[in-house]
Protein backbone atom coordinates (compact mmCIF):
# COMPACT_ATOMS: atom_id res chain seq x y z
CA UNK A 1 0.00 0.00 0.00
CA UNK A 2 1.59 3.63 -1.02
CA UNK A 3 1.93 6.33 1.49
CA UNK A 4 -0.52 8.79 1.08
CA UNK A 5 -0.08 12.56 0.09
CA UNK A 6 -1.09 12.98 3.75
CA UNK A 7 0.89 10.78 5.25
CA UNK A 8 3.82 11.95 3.42
CA UNK A 9 2.85 15.84 4.34
CA UNK A 10 2.87 14.42 7.84
CA UNK A 11 6.52 12.80 7.84
CA UNK A 12 7.46 15.91 6.27
CA UNK A 13 6.54 18.05 9.00
CA UNK A 14 8.42 15.41 11.40
CA UNK A 15 11.55 15.55 9.65
CA UNK A 16 11.85 19.08 10.95
CA UNK A 17 12.28 18.54 14.23
CA UNK A 18 15.58 18.64 16.23
CA UNK A 19 15.67 15.37 17.61
CA UNK A 20 19.42 16.55 20.08
CA UNK A 21 16.83 18.87 21.68
CA UNK A 22 13.69 18.05 23.79
CA UNK A 23 13.95 21.91 24.13
CA UNK A 24 13.17 22.88 20.44
CA UNK A 25 10.07 23.20 19.02
CA UNK A 26 8.51 24.39 15.56
CA UNK A 27 5.95 27.18 14.75
CA UNK A 28 3.86 26.68 11.58
CA UNK A 29 2.57 30.15 10.88
CA UNK A 30 -1.17 31.06 9.22
CA UNK A 31 0.45 31.90 5.63
CA UNK A 32 2.32 28.23 5.64
CA UNK A 33 1.65 25.77 2.62
CA UNK A 34 -2.00 24.64 3.58
CA UNK A 35 -0.73 20.81 3.59
CA UNK A 36 1.71 21.69 6.02
CA UNK A 37 -0.57 23.29 8.33
CA UNK A 38 -3.29 20.42 7.86
CA UNK A 39 -0.38 18.42 8.78
CA UNK A 40 0.64 19.88 11.69
CA UNK A 41 -3.39 19.69 12.81
CA UNK A 42 -3.09 15.92 11.95
CA UNK A 43 -0.20 15.18 14.20
CA UNK A 44 -1.60 17.19 17.05
CA UNK A 45 -4.92 15.10 16.89
CA UNK A 46 -2.89 12.07 16.92
CA UNK A 47 -0.95 13.19 19.92
CA UNK A 48 2.50 13.26 18.49
CA UNK A 49 2.74 16.76 19.00
CA UNK A 50 1.44 19.58 21.70
CA UNK A 51 0.30 22.06 20.08
CA UNK A 52 -2.42 22.37 17.12
CA UNK A 53 0.80 24.96 15.39
CA UNK A 54 3.39 23.34 15.99
CA UNK A 55 5.15 23.32 19.36
CA UNK A 56 6.98 20.50 20.94
CA UNK A 57 7.28 16.50 20.22
CA UNK A 58 5.24 14.24 22.75
CA UNK A 59 7.09 10.47 23.33
CA UNK A 60 5.39 9.47 20.59
CA UNK A 61 6.00 11.96 18.49
CA UNK A 62 9.73 11.84 18.49
CA UNK A 63 9.64 8.41 18.19
CA UNK A 64 7.42 8.43 14.66
CA UNK A 65 10.21 11.24 14.02
CA UNK A 66 13.04 9.49 14.69
CA UNK A 67 11.76 6.37 12.32
CA UNK A 68 10.81 9.21 9.74
CA UNK A 69 14.01 11.09 10.09
CA UNK A 70 15.89 7.41 9.77
CA UNK A 71 13.90 6.28 6.64
CA UNK A 72 15.29 9.35 4.89
CA UNK A 73 18.55 8.55 5.76
CA UNK A 74 18.08 5.31 4.64
CA UNK A 75 16.47 6.26 0.81
CA UNK A 76 18.75 9.10 0.53
CA UNK A 77 21.23 8.61 -2.43
CA UNK A 78 24.66 6.29 -2.14
CA UNK A 79 27.69 8.12 -2.58
CA UNK A 80 31.24 6.34 -2.43
CA UNK A 81 33.61 7.68 -0.57
CA UNK A 82 36.42 8.87 -3.31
Amino acid sequence: MPYSPEQIQEMDVLIHYNLESTQQGIKVHRNANPGTIEAVKRLHQKGMITQVDGGYLTDLGRTAAEHAQTLLLMLSPYSEAS
